[in-house]
């Protein structure tokens, strides 16, 4: 039989391992009998960590929400995959040097045998680029933000909000994490319409506390409709490109995400694209392979020109 101090931690780890227990279940697991199991949910308890529990023959227990954040047990590849994972947080302001005092203080007491192996991990592994497809840098968001817009998507709570200067009363249903951005799923009700809006772009101003009726998504999945909707209107340089080739011909040189073709005639589109720059929407469309014209906007017509002059001069 373990002794008492190491017993009340084995008891915490399996706590934190799944939502709930039966007395009978913890007793077997640590080879006790029931009235130990009893005696030490209330050492917990007097420790300072909550333990619900709920009466009947067997009770059942689970570790409740408290004051304080209980000390973490981890299995030797949980440790590893933390370790690890912390190294690669991306995407939310501040949060790589949050992760990086995280896995200083992780590292601290990893057993040996772990450390060594985390060591060699980070090490003799490199991370190549987040962003190549563009040459704007990722957008960062507030994690506080995303913490409240989520807390409203999980609600059911309508909120006000501003995106890129229009202020909306929104139904937030679903975050979607796509492309190193982040975007909220919502519904706005007065226009009966749905949105992806660019949390990055998004100013939270109310949260009403007015809950709403969910509807369904007239979308097959909500990943689905923010890819569409990003490829259409989610960019910050949009362009309507007429290319002079069937709509399939062009459809199968682009990915969905690039952007939506509309037919003209058999042997006429328009690509309605975009990216976060200028040039990155220029360099997309001359690997369409497909002849093609743009009108506008003016600094897309100006980016297209020169990288023409500069193509022209490389092989002149």
């Amino acid at each position: 039989m373990l002794e008492t101090s190491a017993r009340l931690l084995a008891l915490l780890g399996l706590l934190q391992s799944r939502p709930t227990w039966t007395g009978p279940e913890l007793a077997e697991r640590l080879g006790v009998t029931g009235r130990t199991i009893r005696t030490d949910i209330e050492r917990l308890r007097t420790l300072g960590y909550p333990v619900d529990a709920t009466r009947g023959r067997a009770g059942a227990y689970r570790l409740g929400a408290g004051g304080r954040l209980p000390p973490l047990l981890l299995d030797d590849d949980e440790a590893v995959a933390i370790a690890v994972g912390l190294r690669a947080v991306t995407g939310l302001a501040g949060i790589e040097d949050a992760g990086a005092r995280a896995s200083t203080k992780l590292h601290q007491v990893l057993p040996s045998r772990l450390r060594g192996r985390v060591q060699a991990l980070t090490a003799t592994t490199e991370r190549g680029p987040d962003n190549t497809g563009s040459d704007a840098s990722d957008p960062e968001v507030d994690p506080a933000l995303l913490g409240e817009v989520a807390e409203a998507v999980h609600r059911g709570e309508v909120v006000r909000v501003e995106h890129r200067g229009d202020r909306l009363v929104v139904e937030p249903y679903r975050l979607v994490t796509w492309q190193r951005r982040w975007y909220l799923v919502a519904r706005e009700p007065d226009a009966d319409r749905w949105l992806a809006l660019r949390v990055d772009w998004l100013d939270l101003r109310v949260r009403t506390g007015r809950r709403f009726a969910p509807r369904p998504l007239p979308e097959s999945e909500y990943a689905a409709f923010v890819v569409r909707e990003v490829a259409s209107s989610g960019w910050a340089v949009h362009a309507r490109i007429r290319v002079d080739a069937p709509a399939d011909v062009v459809l199968a040189r682009i990915n969905p995400a690039v952007g939506v073709v509309e037919p003209l005639d058999d042997g006429t589109c328009v690509l309605v694209t975009g990216a976060d720059s200028v040039a990155t929407v220029a360099a997309y469309i001359g690997m369409l392979e497909q002849p093609f014209h743009v009108d506008g906007p003016p600094e897309l017509v100006e980016a297209i020109r020169v990288l023409g002059e500069r193509y022209t001069a490389a092989v002149s």
